[in-house]
């Protein structure tokens, strides 16, 4: 799987761009606010539909769109997976101006035929690495289930499709609680919302478990090379369910549900449900369930969210990052595209020495950042080297410390 041509339209400070990848690795080089991270912006955006730094659509179009009869931002893609090439476009449009302000819709094909944002997950799989990425070791529980919600819905569209339902339903029960608190009415209303929670619920929360028993199993062996062996990492899903082990079944692939596990995690969630009744009638949200579950980081017996300093922190997201990568290309068989964004700089020479040996095996990578020299000459050698200046994009023959190297000689 590797992305070979990318052509953007008036997306964020891009208003026409082609871009060709002709090499496995690729770094892009310019200062900051030129557009390095805009264009894996647009990347990542083919692969979720989603962007990873905006919730509006509005601000990815480029502001001289605005003059246009219908403004409107553009990403077409082509893949090239296995034996065949794929085309992706996706296409933001602006409507008119309503009460608070213009809104946008979203346009999805997939060779020619329009698509759901469902039907776009693992046409293109991306890992996405930038400094922010600490944010999920030491942010809030909520950074933390966006992230398995995006790992697993890029490997299995039947997870998306659960978690959708599923999201839908927190909401719809939500209400109906608030509706029982301020008018009264049959609590047996409730019956057929809790059954279609804890059943949509249960299917996460198993996939979920599976999905981190693997990732904690290859994030352990990341770390204990990136720190030289004096630290051992260990990743633990924090469920809102007390379930002992016994009743679980086995967690070999993050594909395959276990029936037996899903009935188990269904009857706790059931069972929590009756005893908090009057608590949940009384706030009017649901308490339990996945929405409210956690990941926890521990290294040496110590949570890394109350207890890690920030090179720990640091550290434990990035092993949590490569194996990702890992369990994408196990999942699925196709290795994912890497997108590393400035992270560069944020890394010692150890943790950057590792990162590079990483990339050195994806089927593709591209990199950005501001400065050359964080790379060894050798790395910069080997690869298409690409310079980005406001909105504009052009290859280089070489690296300019090779020039000066070349200049200096006599």
């Amino acid at each position: 799987m590797r992305l070979s041509n990318l052509e953007l339209v008036n997306f964020r400070n891009y208003s026409r761009l082609q871009l060709s990848f002709n090499e496995p690795l690729t770094l892009l080089q310019g200062e900051n606010a030129q557009g390095k991270s805009n264009l894996l912006e647009a990347i990542y955006m083919l692969a979720t539909s989603r962007s990873p730094r905006t919730g509006s659509d509005r601000e990815l179009i480029h502001w001289l769109a605005e003059e246009d009869l219908q403004p409107h931002a553009r990403i077409d893609a082509e893949v090239e997976r296995a034996n065949r090439t794929e085309r992706i476009d996706i296409t933001i449009l602006q409507n008119s101006q309503g009460d608070n302000g213009p809104t946008t819709r979203k346009q999805i094909r997939i060779n020619g035929l329009n698509r759901r944002a469902l039907d776009l997950l693992g046409h293109l799989n991306v890992v996405l690495f930038v400094p922010q990425d600490v944010d999920l070791v030491a942010g809030s529980p909520s950074v933390r289930r966006r992230y398995l919600d995006i790992t697993l819905c890029q490997i299995s569209s039947k997870y998306c499709r659960s978690l959708s339902r599923y999201n839908r339903v927190v909401a719809q029960r939500s209400h109906l609680l608030r509706q029982l608190r301020e008018r009264g009415g049959k609590p047996e209303q409730m019956e057929y919302w809790n059954d279609a929670l804890t059943g949509h619920g249960a299917e996460i929360m198993a996939w979920r478990r599976q999905a981190l028993s693997a990732l904690d199993q290859l994030a352990r062996a990341a770390h204990y090379d990136l720190t030289g062996g004096s630290e051992v990492l260990r990743l633990q899903y924090a469920s809102s369910l007390a379930v002992p082990d016994s009743a679980l079944g086995p967690t070999d692939s993050p594909l395959e549900l276990d029936a037996g596990e899903v009935a188990a995690l269904k009857a706790a969630f059931q069972s929590r449900l009756a005893e908090l009744r009057r608590q949940e009638t009384l706030q009017g949200v649901c308490l339990v369930g996945p929405h409210r579950d956690d990941v926890r980081f521990v290294v040496n017996d110590r949570d890394l969210n109350t207890y890690g300093s920030r090179g720990q922190q640091r550290t434990a997201a990035l092993s949590l990052k490569m194996s990702e990568t890992r369990l994408m290309h196990q999942a699925t068989g196709e290795r994912p595209v890497l997108l590393l964004d400035d992270v560069m700089s944020e890394l010692d020479v150890r943790r950057r020495r590792y990162l590079l040996d990483t990339v050195g095996g994806a089927q593709q990578a591209i990199i950005t950042t501001t400065d050359f020299r964080l790379f060894p000459q050798k790395f910069l050698s080997d690869i298409e080297l690409m310079q980005v200046v406001e909105g504009r994009i052009h290859h280089l023959e070489q690296s300019p410390l090779e020039e000066e190297a070349h200049g200096d000689a006599p």
